[in-house]
């Protein structure tokens, strides 16, 4: 029997994502179950008689996949800023600020993780995609930040059609609206430069409402990572320079179809002389 925190495939979709079971419920009868992706920012509702189980081996086989694609990503991220450091080994950088809000917790520590050894100065705050635009300013005027993730879970809901209407998505409404609330605080988008958005969500309202950056230009998923991938590019582009769309979003996980963006200022700031201390 299938309980709450198992990990499972659907097998309508061949079983091709793996996703842990958050919530169980009943309707008309039909046992029903909601579904949290253990890599891609997706939520997802599924009977439970679609799901197969998996084992451990499973999600251990799953799970090295992925992080072994993530691991070289960030391998040549690593190594691209050692040649632009020893190349200018003069000056010392002072990399843009990060804030980070989540609506799931352990991506959230993934990332915060992952930035500081990208060596970020990141600071995450876990809350949900519906809390988040009741709490953004209040948040951003006590967290002074170059950089703000406003992220978590989304996607398109089952039986809508309307790609267009916020109405259709789980949670890019919310996303919209913090967007709003962040530009009240600043409206200058090379002052504070945003990345909004989760799996399947409406790229092009996100961008209305004054991202800089967001998810899904093709509806479709994006990695727990891509906002780390993009937001690296921002923190270490020189502020004398606008970011390479194409070299932003090639670094990504999900690529163009994934994410997407405008012309935006780098975040990094070089200082001069070097101290040797």
């Amino acid at each position: 029997m299938l309980k709450v925190g198992d990990i499972v495939a659907r097998r309508s979709h061949k079983q091709d994502l793996f996703f842990r079971i958050e919530q169980i419920y009943s309707i008309r009868g039909e046992r029903i179950a909601i579904l949290k992706g253990i890599n891609l920012r997706l939520i997802a509702d599924a009977p439970l008689q679609d799901l197969v189980l998996k084992n451990p081996a499973e999600v251990a086989h799953y799970q090295r996949e992925d992080y072994r694609d993530i691991y070289n990503k960030l391998k040549v991220v690593v190594n691209q800023r050692k040649v632009i450091e020893e190349s200018e080994d003069e000056y010392y950088e002072i990399p843009g600020r990060l804030l980070h809000l989540d609506g799931d917790e352990e991506y959230l520590t993934q990332c915060i993780k992952t930035y500081q050894q990208l060596g970020l100065e990141a600071k995450g705050i876990c809350i949900s995609e519906k809390e988040q635009p009741k709490q953004i300013y209040r948040i951003l005027r006590e967290n002074p930040t170059d950089i703000l993730v406003l992220t978590g879970h989304d996607g398109f809901l089952k039986g809508k059609k309307d790609f267009k209407s916020l109405d259709s998505y789980r949670s890019s409404r919310f996303f919209v609206q913090s967007v709003h609330e962040a530009r009240r605080f600043q409206p200058n988008r090379d002052a504070l430069v945003i990345f909004a958005g989760a799996c399947q969500s409406n790229y092009e309202a996100i961008i209305a409402a004054g991202a800089n950056f967001a998810s899904s230009p093709k509806r479709t998923l994006i990695h727990a990572f891509d906002p780390v991938f993009i937001v690296e590019r921002i923190a270490y582009t020189p502020i004398d320079r606008m970011v390479s769309l194409k070299d932003i979003i090639r670094h990504t996980v999900t690529g163009t179809d994934g994410v997407g963006g405008i012309e935006t200022r780098g975040q990094l700031r070089r200082g001069y002389p070097r101290s040797p201390y």
